[in-house]
């Protein structure tokens, strides 16, 4: 692969998994009703991030402010995958989650209360998984390594064929 092929490829890596992710998300909030915890929507955010700052960076060409918005959208598409990370271990039940979506009611209070204040859908349960990962596993694992990839083809369509 040739320096230009290279950056090219992290272009379109940095424009296409955030899309798809993003894209997968929506499906399967709206088309087989996996609606989004607290977390979800966080994972989301860098994620949107990321697809404008890759879609700045191709209306720009290829040069140096458009590698640097690559860079930030590969630190956006990072980021998703590190709060995927957490959201998975609390799912796992690994760690406790930081969000009112993984607390369950507290025995003692006004009942009534405790069912009004709890959270339509739960962080701290996994909806759907595939092989024993869930969604947020997967956001962690697609993510990581798309973010690592535009990281690795950028420096690699900087280096000149002698």
């Amino acid at each position: 692969m040739t320096p230009h092929q290279s950056r090219h490829a992290a272009y379109a890596l940095a424009l296409l998994v955030p899309a798809a992710l993003l894209g997968g998300a929506l499906v399967s909030q709206y088309a087989f009703g996996l609606y989004p915890c607290e977390m979800c929507w966080w994972q989301r955010y860098p994620h949107i991030a990321a697809l404008v700052l890759a879609a700045l960076a191709f209306s720009l060409r290829q040069g140096a402010a458009g590698d640097w918005l690559v860079r930030l959208a590969a630190v956006a598409i990072g980021i998703s995958g590190l709060i995927g990370a957490f959201h998975a271990g609390v799912e796992y039940h690994w760690w406790e989650g930081i969000t009112a979506c993984t607390r369950t009611a507290a025995s003692g209070g006004d009942p009534l209360a405790a069912i009004m204040d709890a959270p339509v859908v739960r962080c701290d349960v996994a909806q759907w998984t595939l092989f024993g990962v869930s969604l947020a596993g997967f956001n962690f694992l697609i993510s990581t390594f798309g973010a690592v990839a535009v990281f690795v083809l950028l420096g690699k369509g900087r280096r000149r064929i002698a």
